[in-house]
């Protein structure tokens, strides 16, 4: 049975070019993987959590193009995005006498992309790969531009690669049996393309938003196909972030040191960029970029997303410094220099460095007591 193609766009790349398809069904329709790479054998990925739900059906999809389809499944959350975690991955390859025309699938959230992402490019120096992404922050931001790793304790995705898979496959089945945190989490990675590349973008946003956290498929589907547009046409400029890719880190410095400083899997990932996003802009805003109804406007969006707006206290007697020391190690970091993703007027955003009182200052506005 052939289901309808709500959406389909291009990565273009070059000879690294790839689709992204985006509708309802397609992870189960055989004929969504047809065209990949040739291969005696397919492993999929997936966590204890999302197997259950959809590998039976990747699998009998993927049966008529691979002789063998094995399965790994990982440890489910943030916490668990490791090197033991990764080995797990390649036990299952080298297990299973994989060769280096493997295809890998990537089933579930941003942690099983970006680790098997990260494996494919790893194992015998290179193997393809495909994203299935299962939640909404995947198939808007994490599952497309090729960025995958690993954390380190000091530092998130600090081991990784650029490796770009051969196709992104969003099912927007999946996200009906996502608990409503990640819904949420997801909304934080749709919103920041509106005060980054489009206004009209952030407009529909406001409009829509208590049909995307209801979950309305008509929405999910405009909502992941603009965003996916965005994303596509800033990493086919920019593919390994030597500049304008940046911009899509808008909310991250501050939000992979809330991730750092809380321990990996306290806060979602998303809620910790919403949080974020609400500190960068305070920065802006302090910086005379921004005025203070913009400050507002995105504030009451990114809680009407159901996200945290108030940041944690990592350190009782010096919550800004403590924020400080571990953006230093953020990858956007420059010999020490913190380098934030900054919204230079509605729809527009830059890369610069604040002063440590004016990052502080923003920090202690936006937290709880």
């Amino acid at each position: 049975m052939t289901f309808p193609l709500l959406h389909s766009l291009t990565i273009a790349l070059g000879e690294r070019s790839y689709p992204i398809q985006i509708g309802s069904g397609l992870l189960a329709d055989a004929a969504s993987f047809a065209g990949l790479p040739k291969a005696s054998a397919a492993l999929i990925v997936s966590n204890s959590t999302v197997a259950p739900l959809y590998a039976p059906a990747l699998q009998t999809a993927l049966q008529p193009h691979y002789a063998s389809v094995h399965l790994v499944v990982l440890p489910d959350g943030e916490a668990h995005k490791d090197w033991q975690t990764l080995n797990l991955i390649f036990d299952a390859l080298l297990q299973n006498n994989c060769d280096r025309k493997t295809v890998l699938f990537a089933l579930g959230g941003g942690v099983v992309g970006d680790m098997t992402g990260f494996a494919a490019a790893s194992y015998m120096r290179g193997v393809p790969f495909v994203q299935v992404p299962t939640t909404l922050l995947a198939q808007v931001d994490s599952s497309v531009g090729g960025k995958t790793g690993i954390n380190h304790p000091l530092g998130k995705n600090m081991v990784g690669a650029f490796y770009q898979p051969q196709r992104v496959l969003c099912d927007l089945d999946t996200l009906k049996t996502l608990p409503a945190s990640e819904v949420s989490a997801g909304l934080a990675e749709v919103i920041k393309y509106g005060p980054i590349a489009d206004t009209t973008f952030l407009d529909w946003i406001e409009a829509h938003i208590d049909a995307l956290v209801a979950r309305d498929v008509q929405a999910l589907a405009h909502a992941v196909r603009r965003s996916c547009e965005i994303k596509a046409q800033v990493v086919s400029q920019d593919e390994r972030e030597g500049g304008l890719r940046a911009i899509l880190n808008f909310g991250h410095t501050f939000g992979h040191a809330i991730e750092a400083g809380l321990g990996y899997g306290d806060w979602l990932h998303g809620e910790a960029v919403g949080c974020g996003m609400v500190m960068a802009a305070h920065l802006s805003q302090a910086l005379g970029l921004v005025d203070a109804a913009f400050v507002q406007r995105l504030t009451r969006l990114i809680a009407a997303a159901g996200l945290p707006v108030r940041g944690p206290m990592l350190d009782a007697s010096d919550n800004a410094g403590r924020y400080l020391a571990l953006m230093r190690v953020d990858k956007k970091a420059e010999a020490g220099a913190i380098r934030f993703v900054l919204i230079d007027g509605p729809g527009r955003a830059c890369m610069r460095g604040a002063e440590d009182t004016l990052v502080r200052a923003a920090i202690d506005r936006c937290c709880a007591a």
